[in-house]
């Protein structure tokens, strides 16, 4: 009786809980899909009992024509956009991500355009912060992109999409506006353009 009793403890690791809100909870907070085995230690539920309450939300779901839907691909569970929303999300990607760009991404793309092609250590060096991060954001979003290597110098070179262009309302580069009627004069300039990206001191 005493082994049936610590066996039986050993098994609810968490408080036993309602079944399918504990399970939508874990699925939805996931980077990645799920066994079901992983699941049920989780909840502390019988594998079966997983299962068929999974497989019971996923028809929940399609019945009452949710924009998500809860599949089980390559044998884990992960929630999914269905498939004829899939232009309402496109939209939200790209024009909405856009709209939400940080005051440092839209500095970093600004000296991209102006300045292209150019190296990420050129415009962390005009910028005097390190910009890989904000980088990243703009490859990511399809606002900037590699175009080769410096000539002396194997540091990848970077330049404006046709996107960009598309998203500030020009067809080339030729139509961006002049800089120097944005830009102090010269002698209240803190850096100096022509200084060599190695003085930048990263701040991470």
């Amino acid at each position: 009786m005493t082994t049936e009793i610590e066996t039986e403890t050993e098994t609810l690791d968490v408080p036993v809980v309602d079944l399918r809100p504990a399970l939508e909870a874990v699925v939805m907070v996931a980077d990645q899909p799920l066994d079901a085995v992983a699941l049920a230690t989780v909840v502390g539920y019988p594998v079966a009992e997983v299962v068929a309450a999974l497989e019971a939300l996923a028809a929940e779901y399609t019945e009452s024509g949710r924009g998500f839907e809860l599949r089980n691909v390559a044998g884990g569970w992960r929630f999914y956009t269905r498939e004829e929303y899939a232009p309402v999300v496109e939209r939200f990607a790209l024009e909405g991500q856009q709209a939400r760009l940080t005051q440092a991404a839209l500095e970093t793309l600004a000296v991209v355009a102006y300045m292209q092609p150019v190296s990420r250590a050129r415009v962390s060096a005009v910028r005097g912060v390190n910009v890989d991060g904000v980088m990243r954001t703009l490859l990511t979003r399809g606002l900037v992109e590699e175009c080769g290597t410096d000539g002396e110098s194997p540091a990848l070179l970077y330049r404006t999409t046709s996107y960009f262009l598309e998203r500030i309302g020009v067809t080339s580069l030729e139509e961006l506006p002049e800089l120097a009627p944005f830009l102090p004069d010269m002698g209240d300039l803190d850096f100096d353009l022509d200084a060599p990206a190695e003085a930048v001191v990263d701040p991470t």
